[in-house]
C-alpha cells in the first residue's frame, strides 16, 4: 500500500474531575494522533498518548499508534472490521466495559445508583491512596448497598507491602470482588502466589510486565492478566500475549491507556478478538470533558463497535 501522506495531530483532554491513582493525579490527557493517507483515498488513524509512570513509554506507545494506523488502512482495504481481522471470526458487535468510579475513599451513592441504573454488572474502584484500614470500612459500606447483580473490581497499582495486601484481601471474604489488580509494591511469583492463595477472586498484574517470562506462564501466579497494547507496543504483539495467556488458564482483560476515543477504539476491537466474554476497562472516555472525534456508543455496559471496515474512528472536525 502507497502512503501519500503522514503527520501528527496534538491533543490535550482536560478530565471533567482529575484521575487519581495511588501512583499521582491527573488533570489532563496528552497526545497526539498519527494520521496516514494512502493513494486510493484512505483514511488510517492511531492515538499516541505516553504514560510512563504506568510504563506507556515514548517508543511504546507512538510504535501502538503506527501499527494501528496501519492496520486501520489494511483493514479498510479488506474491507474488514478491524476486531474480525485480528480474530479469523466473524465481526463482533460489542464489548462489555465495566464502569470506573475512582478512588474508593471518594465514592458517591449517586455514582453507584447511576451505574446500575445503566446496566453495568462490574464497578471498578481504586484502592491503596488512601489508609488500608479506611479503604476497607468504604468497601464493606459500598457491598452493603451494592445491588445483587454488581460486582466490585479494585485495583491497588502496586501500592501495598505484602502485609497490607494480605489484610486487605482477607477483609475482602464473602464480599462481591471480581478481582484486585496489582496489589503488591514488589511483586514476585512467589508473593503473588501466596496472595492469590488467601484469595477467592482473581489477582491481576498489569504494569508487573517484568514478570511476564516463561516460567510464569508455566506456572502462572495469578489467575488473571491485563494487557494495556500502549504498554506492549502494539495490537499484534498483544494478541499474541494474549494468547499465550489464555493458553496458560489466564483470564485475559484489556485496558485503554487513558488514549482518546482512537486509541479506545483500537483497545475494543482487541478485546472483541481475544477475549469476548469478559468486561474490559475500555469505558474511560467518559472521563474527559472533550476528545479527539465520535465517543463510542455505551448502552447496558455494552460499547458498541463500528460494523465498518478498519478502525472506524472518526475525528472532529477542525
Amino acid at each position: 500500500m502507497k502512503l501519500v501522506a503522514a503527520d501528527w495531530l496534538p491533543y490535550t483532554l482536560p478530565f471533567r474531575t482529575p484521575w487519581q491513582t495511588s501512583r499521582g493525579v491527573l488533570e489532563m490527557r496528552q497526545g497526539r494522533l498519527l494520521r496516514l493517507q494512502s493513494a486510493d483515498g484512505l483514511t488510517g488513524w492511531g492515538d499516541c498518548a505516553p504514560l510512563p509512570e504506568f510504563g506507556i513509554s515514548e517508543a511504546s506507545a507512538t510504535a501502538f499508534a503506527e501499527e494501528c494506523a496501519h492496520l486501520d488502512l489494511i483493514t479498510q482495504q479488506a474491507g474488514l472490521p478491524l476486531n474480525a481481522w485480528l480474530s479469523g471470526e466473524p465481526p463482533a458487535n460489542f464489548v462489555t466495559v465495566n464502569r470506573n468510579l475512582g478512588p474508593i475513599l471518594k465514592y458517591s451513592a449517586e455514582a453507584l445508583a447511576d451505574a446500575a441504573d445503566a446496566g453495568f454488572s462490574v464497578l471498578k474502584f481504586k484502592v491503596g491512596a488512601g489508609l488500608v484500614s479506611e479503604e476497607i470500612a468504604a468497601l464493606h459500606q459500598i457491598a452493603g448497598a451494592l445491588p445483587a447483580r454488581l460486582r466490585l473490581r479494585l485495583d491497588a497499582n502496586g501500592a501495598w507491602n505484602f502485609a497490607d495486601a494480605e489484610s486487605f484481601v482477607a477483609a475482602c471474604a464473602g464480599l462481591p470482588i471480581d478481582g484486585l489488580e496489582e496489589p503488591l509494591n514488589k511483586p514476585t511469583p512467589v508473593s503473588l502466589k501466596k496472595l492469590q492463595s488467601t484469595a477467592a477472586f482473581p489477582l491481576a498484574i498489569d504494569e508487573s510486565t517484568h514478570l511476564l517470562d516463561g516460567h510464569f506462564f508455566r506456572h502462572p501466579p495469578v489467575r488473571r492478566i491485563v494487557i494495556k497494547p500502549a504498554r506492549h507496543g502494539g495490537l499484534l504483539a498483544s494478541v499474541e500475549l494474549a494468547l499465550r495467556a489464555r493458553t496458560s488458564g489466564l483470564e485475559v482483560i484489556i485496558t485503554s491507556s487513558l488514549e482518546s476515543t482512537c486509541g479506545v477504539f483500537a483497545c475494543a476491537h482487541l478485546a472483541a478478538a481475544v477475549a469476548p466474554n469478559s468486561a474490559h476497562g475500555l469505558a474511560t472516555t467518559e472521563w474527559f470533558a472533550e476528545d479527539t472525534g465520535s465517543l463510542p456508543a455505551i448502552h447496558g455496559a455494552r460499547l458498541e463497535l463500528p460494523s465498518g471496515p478498519g478502525l472506524g474512528f472518526r475525528p472532529n472536525k477542525p
